[in-house]
């Protein structure tokens, strides 16, 4: 059996070239938008929403969106709005997501609520959401709003659910699956299906795009969990044991609590539940998830939910777009390697 190594480089980034090389017209003018959306007299705006977008990331949620839209033949100019208003999205519940966390770190460098404080985060973050709700409107599409709107509040809800199971060691796969489904999954599910609302596509290409873009989404978080217990600080972009440290119950944490003895247990509850942490405890916890496979079986489940997403792909022809886009199962997968 392989274990979970680290990576600095590699696969990751290959991974996505066909997807970024397919949208990098597109994206530039994503970016265009995104930066004149953030305009505004009060200083303190662009410059804190500037920061975290400046920050980096792949773009991956507004790729769907562009790449979706071109897999379904549309010519229009309308997923360049509805890609940066995705992006928008998913950029405010980042900072609120910080905030709500104490996060110091955010894709390696200084979090904006650790630069300007929690307040101004979330204040930026509904200037954000305001920002993309007012791209949905202009859009002028009420299929299109409802999709992005109902993913707003479902990202908001799951936002909720992972407070009511953090610290509680009781929770389980179920429960798990569907906190990541509503918080992470549900916006690459929407920005899968409006590329082919925007295209007039029949219902089943909306159905499988948002199909494709769930699955995919809780494979990004599967892997992205794992990391939290086995990747290097370089490598994930925030602090190592940052969800240890939280009490967050993830996969990995709901094996080795479940497959564990009477005095594993005790420690999860004292770590995670009593939030009485001492020195070595994080280490102590990656070793019990190591004994019990907890971290393989983990990245085990994303491919199991890539597999998904894969097959929901087989209605469209073979193209670049269609390529390019299964390509991102892998790159989600293989950031745990």
């Amino acid at each position: 059996m392989g274990t979970v190594v680290n990576i600095e480089t590699g696969s990751d980034s290959t991974s996505l070239e066909n997807l970024s090389n397919l949208t990098s017209s597109d994206l530039v003018e994503v970016n265009k938008l995104i930066v004149k959306c953030m305009d505004s007299t009060v200083e303190l705006i662009p410059q804190l929403a500037g920061h975290i977008v400046a920050a980096g990331g792949k773009r991956i949620r507004p790729m769907m969106t562009l790449a979706a839209a071109r897999l379904c033949g549309y010519g229009g100019s309308r997923h360049i709005a509805l890609a940066a208003c995705v992006e928008f999205i998913h950029t405010a519940t980042l900072l609120h997501d910080d905030v709500v966390d104490e996060s110091d770190l955010r894709r390696g460098l200084a979090s904006a609520n650790a630069v300007w404080g929690n307040q101004a985060s979330v204040l930026v973050g509904d200037f954000l959401f305001s920002r993309a709700f007012e791209l949905m409107v202009d859009d002028g599409c009420l299929r299109v709003l409802k999709v992005l709107s109902k993913a707003s509040s479902v990202i908001a809800e799951g936002e909720v659910h992972q407070l009511t199971t953090s610290n509680n060691t009781d929770t389980g796969e179920t429960a798990y699956l569907e906190v990541i489904g509503s918080k992470t999954a549900k916006l690459f599910a929407a920005a899968c299906r409006i590329g082919a609302i925007v295209a007039e596509r029949p219902k089943v290409e909306e159905d499988a795009l948002e199909t494709f873009g769930m699955n995919l989404g809780i494979t990004f978080q599967l892997v992205d969990d794992s990391l939290d217990y086995s990747a290097k600080q370089s490598t994930l972009g925030k602090t190592i044991g940052d969800d240890f440290k939280e009490g967050k119950i993830t996969l990995p944490v709901i094996l080795a609590f479940r497959r564990g003895d009477d005095t594993e247990r005790k420690f999860w509850r004292r770590t995670l539940e009593d939030q009485t942490q001492e020195s070595g405890d994080f280490e102590h916890a990656v070793e019990l998830m190591n004994k019990h496979g907890a971290l393989l079986d983990t990245v085990e489940r994303a491919r199991h939910y890539g597999s998904i997403a894969r097959d929901s792909m087989g209605i469209f022809e073979k193209s670049p777009e269609k390529m390019a886009i299964i390509e991102a199962i892998d790159f989600c997968i293989n950031r745990a390697y």
